[in-house]
């Protein structure tokens, strides 16, 4: 019996992450609009153009797309992309970034605000909620980050009905799961990946884990294509905001 999703999530995740760094962005890459859907869920921040003045926390940013999707977006803006898995995080500081743009290897859950050097006007998590052990642990942790009314977008799996998670089902074993293998070598991470996306919140139940955790103004927009249904830009603020 393989390791299941919830013990995968204390640590072996992390260590998988690691092994599929060096792939990771041409795996991703063949999914059609994953970089594009990753440009909109940091359009919707709604934060002022360009960013000026901003400090903005890309919280598991992974090899760096979405905080490549953030400093398209919000050039301006002081953008620190975060992330547990020392692999990828290698990949992403290997590229060429702007001076506001810097990295820090922690997890979620340990992040202080001696590493964001101050409280965060906004709050962009691709991907990454699902991965923990305690996501209600990493919202209040997040909103202890943020300045008050700071915005707030999760970009994340969230299956909406047995229609969607037939297509997710679908894609994963017909598409990601051999191309993992191909790729890497391995399928555990893209094996954990559709298990725990299907065992993750629907979009009412992250709305509700959202609001008890403090959050307010919040709402979930699908983003389009094949993806419909599966993944959504849930919006927020961080509590207290107008």
């Amino acid at each position: 019996m393989g390791v299941s999703a919830r013990e995968m999530k204390h640590g072996a995740v992390i260590d998988e992450f690691d092994v599929a760094a060096p792939s990771y962005d041409r795996l991703v890459g063949a999914n059609p609009g994953y970089h594009r859907h990753l440009r909109m869920s940091a359009r919707r921040l709604g934060l002022p153009r360009d960013g000026a003045g901003l400090r903005v926390l890309d919280l598991g940013c992974g090899t760096g797309a979405s905080t490549a999707a953030l400093a398209r977006v919000l050039p301006a803006a002081e953008i620190v992309g975060v992330d547990a898995s020392a692999g990828m995080l290698a990949a992403a500081r290997a590229k060429r970034w702007p001076p506001n743009v810097r990295f820090v290897h922690s997890r979620a859950e340990d992040l202080t605000s001696e590493h964001t050097g101050g409280r965060v006007d906004a709050v962009f998590a691709a991907y990454l909620l699902r991965n923990c052990p305690d996501p209600d642990q990493v919202l209040r942790g997040i909103r202890g980050l943020a300045k008050p009314g700071a915005r707030v977008a999760l970009h994340e799996y969230s299956v909406d009905g047995p229609a969607a998670r037939a297509v997710w089902s679908a894609v994963c074993w017909g598409v990601v799961i051999p191309a993992g293998r191909v790729f890497t070598g391995r399928t555990e991470l893209y094996r954990y990946l559709w298990r725990s996306v299907l065992q993750f919140d629907p979009p009412a139940g992250l709305r509700a884990r959202l609001e008890a955790a403090g959050y307010d103004t919040v709402r979930a927009v699908p983003l389009p294509g094949w993806q419909r249904g599966i993944t959504h830009t849930f919006l927020a603020r961080a509590g207290g905001g107008a």
